[in-house]
């Protein structure tokens, strides 16, 4: 060999994807100008689900913590867009921001309570925590209590003056949300604390022993995703314009259905959420129509795909034909071989570190 090791921070793929994206993204900030309300509704919908599982799986698919109560966070940020905008007459697109700080803060004490818990412990205490807050927000009768509220009229027109104009600037809110969310989650994982994860998911005591602060880091990342899934919960209620504790803080549809488009798409990769989120509404699409089955059949399809592809179709998709949309980790490429070796055989060899 007489060619230095080269290495590489990204492949042809993710560069196509890179540039794919950019082109995709100009689309979508255009969409209202040639879309119909339908249609941007349903837009801000996948965009919202996409927020979801890809701050779930950071969640669990990268630092180990399997929660089924972030409900508990769309809940709270619904909740605070509503008191924010009523009580305090602030504009909504400040209060859904705004609504994530003030979830991230009531996240410390929850942190506190729920990180005392272990595996299948945790995720139990998690789903208790998020229906204490369910119970608590039904006795609050300034809020509509257990049957819940609208937004008012002057803090609809508050938004915009129009119904067209409320519903571009609802959109978005969304589409500047969700490209946030998944750049705060590549620039996490490219980074330090991407690694730190990593070791903690797979061992907490192998990744302190090389001086991961594990209780600091999965803290900061519950802290993160808390507040950022309570500004997602935030547009979804004000995209709805009304709350009530049952729907804001709905096991099925903000967790159920997220940790579905997790699993089939692949956990622990970034690729996963972007691939079960376009799965999951095109299901959707075609099975609504079946009523109970509907929810049956999606089952059907989770164990279709955990059974086949273990890793998700992400993951499938990873070791069929090295897919990386996302580079996490740079790639050592070993030089070409100058022998008599065969020359059928590939002569670089990618080793991920």
């Amino acid at each position: 060999m007489n060619e230095a090791l080269r290495i590489e921070r990204s492949t042809r793929i993710s560069q196509f994807f890179a540039a794919f994206s950019l082109l995709l993204l100009f689309f979508l900030i255009a969409a209202p100008f040639y879309l119909g309300r339908s249609e941007l509704y349903l837009l801000v919908e996948i965009f919202s689900y996409l927020a979801l599982a890809s701050l779930w799986n950071l969640l669990a698919g990268y630092t180990g913590l399997a929660s089924i109560g972030q409900q508990a966070f769309v809940g709270l940020g619904g909740y605070s867009l509503f008191a924010l905008t009523i009580f305090f007459r602030m504009p909504p697109i400040l209060a859904v921001l705004v609504a994530g700080i003030v979830a991230a803060l009531l996240a410390v004490p929850t942190a506190w309570v729920i990180f005392r818990l272990k595996g299948a412990y945790f995720a139990i205490g998690t789903w208790v925590v998020a229906e204490v807050y369910r119970l608590v927000f039904a006795q609050v009768s300034a809020l509509g209590a257990g049957s819940g509220t609208s937004l008012p009229t002057q803090v609809v027109q508050s938004i915009a003056p129009t119904r067209a104009a409320r519903d571009n600037l609802i959109y978005w809110t969304g589409l500047g949300l969700v490209v946030a969310v998944l750049a705060l989650i590549y620039l996490i994982l490219r980074s330090r604390w991407g690694l730190a994860l990593t070791a903690i998911r797979d061992s907490e005591p192998a990744a302190e022993s090389v001086g991961v602060d594990n209780y600091r880091t999965k803290f900061i990342i519950y802290f993160l995703t808390a507040g950022a899934t309570s500004s997602v919960g935030a547009l979804i209620s004000m995209q709805k314009l009304r709350i009530s504790p049952e729907a804001a803080f709905s096991v099925n549809d903000w967790t159920a259905f997220v940790i579905f488009i997790v699993v089939i798409g692949g956990i622990g990769r970034m690729e996963g959420p972007l691939i079960g989120t376009i799965v999951f509404f095109l299901l959707r699409g075609f099975l609504a129509d079946f009523g109970p089955w509907y929810f049956m059949l999606l089952g059907a399809v989770a164990i279709i795909v955990t059974l086949t592809m273990p890793k998700g179709i992400a993951g499938w998709l990873a070791e069929k034909f090295d897919l990386d949309l996302f580079p996490l980790r740079r790639r050592v490429r070993l030089p070409k071989q100058k022998s008599n070796e065969n020359p059928s055989k590939n002569p670089e060899w990618p080793v991920r570190i």
